[in-house]
C-alpha cells in the first residue's frame, strides 16, 4: 500500500489524510464542486474532481469514486464514515477494482447492516440483544402480537440502517399501524429498503459503545464511550470512559463486543453499540462497520491511533495495540460542533465561514474540516468540527471543555456552541446522570439566556476587532483567485454596528 484515495469529506478526510502521510503513505482527496478548495483537498498529496455539489452525483457515486482511484494511481481506497462507508457493494467495487479496502470484508457488512440479520447472529454468538423481531415485520397482525409480547412500549426501527432514520417510539397498540407507515415510508427513502422490525424500548437507557480491533490473528477492545447525549438519535457528545461503568462491567461488554466481531469474521476497527439500563443489563443494539465519528476520546485515553491501526491492519501488517494499553487512562469528552440553530429548533445553519478562532492549551484537540472563507451548504452533513480535551479525570475534563468553549469563535454561520457551554455547565450532567432520553427532558438547554447573549455580542466584536487588526497589518488572498478569505466584502463592519 503507497498510495490511499479518501473516499470522503470534511473533518474525517483530513483526519486520514494526516494518518497517511505518518505511516508514509500518498493521500488522494476527491472532492465535489462545492468542495474543490476544502482543507482535505489542499491537504492531500493528490486531489480529483468527482462531480457536481450533489452526494448522489459524487461521493456517493461509486463508479466516479472507483474511477478516480484508477486514474490516480491508488491502490487502496479508505471510505472515513457516512457516505459509502457501511456500503458493501462499495466495499465489493473496490476490492473488484483491484484495490485495497481499508474496512472489514463486504460480507461483514452485509451481515451487521441488515439489523435483523445482525440480531440473529448476535443470538447465536450469546450476545444480549433487546426483546424482539429477529426478522422484518410485514404486516399489522404479526407486530400487534409481537408487541403483546415483549410489552409496550416497543420501537419500530429500519432493518436497513440506523442513526434515528425509520425510528418510531410506540406506547399503545393504537400508534402502531401509523408508526409502522412512517417508518417503512422515512426507511425506504434513506436506505432505499422499507422494511422494518419492532424490539422494547428499555426506558431510560444510557447509550454505551465499545471500540474494538481486529487483525488477523487476534480481536480486542478498546472500552468504553458513553453517547447518551442526543438528540432524535444523533449523538452531540461524547466522552470515554463511562461514569456508569465499572471495570467488571466494561470487560462483560467488552467480551460481548469481541464475541460480535468474531461471529461475522471482522478486520479492522468496529464499534459495538449497547444499550445499558439502570440495573447494568446490557443489550446490543448495531455494530457499525467503520471509524466512528467519536473515535478521538478513546484515542485519548487508549494512547491508540485509530486509523493508523485501519492502515496497517489493511496493509497486511498486525496491529501495534498491547495488551498493557487496554485500561483507560483519563478521561476525554468530544463536542461535536455543527452549523445548528438550537434556539430555532437545530435548524441547519448556511453561509461563508467569516472567523474561526479555534482554541488550545494543554489537553485540547480540534479536528475541523472547514476553514475561513469555507462555504457552509445544505448539501452534506452539518458537522463543522469536532472540539475534544482530555485530562486526569472528568471534573478537569469538564472544566477544559467549558474554557475551550469559551475561547472558540466562530462567525458566519449560527452553531451549537451555546447548547454544549450550558450542557456543560448543568449540574445534571456534571454529576453523570444521564440517558438517551436526557434531552427530551430538558428542552431549556436549548435557549440561550440573557447573560450568555451578551457575552455571545462581545465575543462577536472582539472577533470582528480581531479581524480587524489583522487585515490593517496585511492584505488577505483567498484561495479562489483573489477573494477575502476572511469574509466578503464588509459584511463584518455591518454586523459590528449591529452589535454596537
Amino acid at each position: 500500500m503507497k498510495r490511499v484515495l479518501i473516499a470522503n469529506r470534511g473533518e474525517i478526510a483530513l483526519r486520514i489524510v494526516r494518518a497517511c502521510h505518518e505511516e508514509g503513505l500518498e493521500a488522494v482527496a476527491v472532492y465535489s464542486a462545492a468542495d474543490r478548495a476544502s482543507p482535505h483537498v489542499r491537504a492531500a498529496d493528490h486531489a480529483v474532481p468527482i462531480g457536481p455539489a450533489a452526494p448522489a452525483r459524487s461521493y456517493l457515486d461509486i463508479p466516479r469514486l472507483i474511477a478516480a482511484a484508477l486514474d490516480a494511481g491508488a491502490d487502496a481506497v479508505h471510505p472515513g464514515y457516512g457516505f459509502l462507508a457501511e456500503r458493501a457493494a462499495f466495499a465489493a467495487a473496490v476490492e473488484a477494482a483491484g484495490l485495497t479496502w481499508i474496512g472489514p470484508p463486504p460480507s461483514a457488512i452485509r451481515a451487521m447492516g441488515d439489523k435483523t440479520e445482525a440480531r440473529r447472529r448476535m443470538r447465536e454468538a450469546g450476545v444480549p440483544i433487546v426483546p424482539g423481531a429477529s426478522a422484518p415485520v410485514d404486516d399489522l397482525g404479526p407486530a400487534l402480537g409481537l408487541a403483546r409480547e415483549v410489552g409496550y412500549p416497543v420501537m419500530v426501527k429500519a432493518s436497513a440502517g440506523g442513526g434515528g432514520k425509520g425510528m418510531r417510539l410506540v406506547r399503545t397498540p393504537e400508534e402502531l399501524p401509523g408508526a409502522l407507515g412512517s417508518a417503512a415510508s422515512e426507511a425506504l427513502k434513506a436506505f432505499g429498503d422499507a422494511s422494518v422490525y419492532l424490539e422494547k424500548f428499555i426506558e431510560r437507557p444510557r447509550h454505551v459503545e465499545i471500540q474494538v480491533l481486529a487483525d488477523d490473528d487476534r480481536t480486542i477492545h478498546l472500552g468504553e464511550r458513553e453517547c447518551s447525549i442526543q438528540r432524535r438519535h444523533q449523538k452531540l457528545v461524547e466522552e470515554a470512559p463511562s461514569v456508569a461503568v465499572t471495570p467488571e462491567l466494561r470487560e462483560w461488554m467488552g467480551a460481548a463486543a469481541v464475541s460480535a466481531a468474531e461471529a461475522v469474521g471482522y478486520r479492522g476497527a468496529g464499534t459495538c453499540e449497547f444499550l445499558l439500563a439502570p440495573d447494568q443489563s446490557f443489550y446490543f443494539l448495531e455494530m457499525n462497520t467503520r471509524i466512528q465519528v467519536e473515535h478521538p476520546v478513546t484515542e485519548l485515553v487508549y494512547g491508540v491511533d485509530l486509523v493508523r491501526e485501519q492502515l496497517r491492519i489493511a496493509s497486511g501488517q498486525p496491529m501495534t495495540v498491547h495488551a498493557g494499553w487496554l485500561s483507560p487512562r483519563g478521561w476525554a469528552i468530544e463536542c461535536r460542533i455543527t452549523s445548528e440553530d438550537p434556539a430555532n429548533g437545530f435548524l441547519p445553519s448556511t453561509g461563508r465561514i467569516e472567523h474561526l478562532r479555534v482554541p488550545g492549551g494543554p489537553g485540547v484537540r480540534w479536528d475541523g474540516g472547514v476553514d475561513v472563507g469555507d462555504e457552509v451548504t445544505l448539501y452534506y452533513d452539518s458537522m463543522l468540527a469536532k472540539l475534544i480535551v482530555w485530562a486526569p479525570d472528568r471534573p478537569q475534563a469538564i472544566a477544559r471543555m467549558r474554557r475551550a468553549l469559551d475561547e472558540l469563535a466562530v462567525l458566519g454561520v449560527a452553531t451549537n456552541q451555546g447548547f454544549h457551554r450550558r450542557l456543560l455547565a448543568d449540574p445534571a450532567f456534571a454529576a453523570g446522570d444521564i440517558d438517551i432520553q436526557f434531552l427530551e427532558r430538558r428542552p431549556d438547554l436549548a435557549q440561550p439566556t440573557v447573560d450568555e447573549e451578551t457575552a455571545v455580542r462581545l465575543a462577536v466584536a472582539a472577533a470582528l476587532a480581531e479581524d480587524g487588526a489583522r487585515r490593517s497589518r496585511r492584505p488577505v488572498v483567498g484561495t479562489d483567485g483573489g477573494n477575502d478569505a476572511v469574509g466578503e466584502g464588509w459584511m463584518r463592519q455591518a454586523r459590528l454596528e449591529a452589535v454596537q
